[in-house]
C-alpha cells in the first residue's frame, strides 16, 4: 500500500542510489587512470607496503583533499544552489591555479569535460545552469560534480562524502596497483581510513565557513613527488 512513509523510503532510496552512481568507478569519467602523485611516492619508495600506503593517503586526505578540494567543493555547492555564476568562476579558476603541476591541471579539466558531456547527455539539472557549464574556462572536476549533486537534488553532507570517498577509494586501487597489494590489503586500507570521513567532512565544512574561506595548500612534499611524476620513465597512470 502506497504510504507517505513509503514515498520518503523511496526518496531516500533514490538518492542513496545516485550518490553511489556519481562514486562508482563506472562513472565515464577517466579517475581510474590517474593517481594522483601516488605512482610517485611508490618509485621514490616512499610507499612500499600497507602501512606506509595508509600513512600517505590519510596524510593527503586530511590536507589536500579535506584542507582544500573539499572546501572548494562546498563553496561551488552553494553558489551552484543560488546560480551565482562569479562565484562559481571565482573557485573553479581559483582551484585550477592552485593545481601545482601540468598532470594535475590535464586531470582535472579532463574529467570536468567528461563530466558535463555525461550530465548533458542525461539532463541532469535545468536548461539555465546547464548552459552556465559551458562558461568554465577549463571546467574543473570539483565544480563539474558539486553541480551535478545539486542538479540531482542531493544534500551537501552526502555529495562532499561522496565527492572525497571517490578520491578515497581511487588511491587505494592505486596502491593495490603500484605496490602492489592484495585486494584484502585494500580492503583494510577502506576499514581504516573510511570512518575519518566525518572529520575530513568537518574540517572542510569548517574552512568553507570562515570569511574569507580557510583554504590551506601548503602540502611541498606532496607537490614534489606529484611534479616527479611527470618525468617518470615507467608508470601506469596519468598522473
Amino acid at each position: 500500500m502506497h504510504t507517505p512513509e513509503n514515498e520518503l523510503n523511496c526518496i531516500a532510496a533514490q538518492h542513496y542510489a545516485q550518490l553511489m552512481r556519481l562514486s562508482s568507478p563506472a562513472l565515464p569519467v577517466g579517475g581510474f587512470s590517474y593517481s594522483q602523485g601516488f605512482e610517485s611516492a611508490v618509485e621514490l619508495g616512499i610507499v612500499f607496503d600497507e602501512a606506509t600506503a595508509g600513512r600517505w593517503i590519510e596524510d593527503t586526505l586530511h590536507t589536500v583533499m579535506a584542507q582544500c578540494d573539499a572546501a572548494i567543493w562546498l563553496l561551488i555547492y552553494r553558489a551552484w544552489r543560488e546560480l551565482d555564476t562569479s562565484t562559481i568562476c571565482q573557485w573553479n579558476q581559483w582551484y585550477y591555479a592552485s593545481r601545482e603541476t601540468a598532470e594535475a591541471r590535464a586531470e582535472t579539466s579532463q574529467m570536468g569535460v567528461s563530466l558535463i558531456n555525461l550530465a548533458h547527455a542525461l539532463d541532469w539539472g535545468a536548461d539555465a545552469q546547464r548552459s552556465k557549464l559551458n562558461d568554465l574556462s577549463p571546467p574543473c572536476f570539483p565544480t563539474v560534480h558539486a553541480f551535478c549533486v545539486q542538479a540531482l537534488d542531493l544534500p551537501s553532507d552526502a555529495g562532499i562524502s561522496a565527492f572525497i570517498y571517490t578520491w578515497l577509494e581511487n588511491q587505494v586501487m592505486a596502491a593495490i596497483k603500484t605496490v602492489p597489494l592484495g585486494q584484502t590489503a585494500g580492503q583494510r586500507l577502506l576499514s581504516t581510513l573510511v570512518p575519518q570521513l566525518d572529520r575530513a567532512v568537518l574540517a572542510a565544512r569548517k574552512a568553507s565557513s570562515c570569511s574569507p574561506p580557510a583554504i590551506m595548500t601548503l602540502a611541498p612534499q606532496y607537490s614534489i613527488i606529484a611534479a616527479r611524476h611527470e618525468s617518470q620513465f615507467s608508470r601506469l597512470f596519468r598522473s
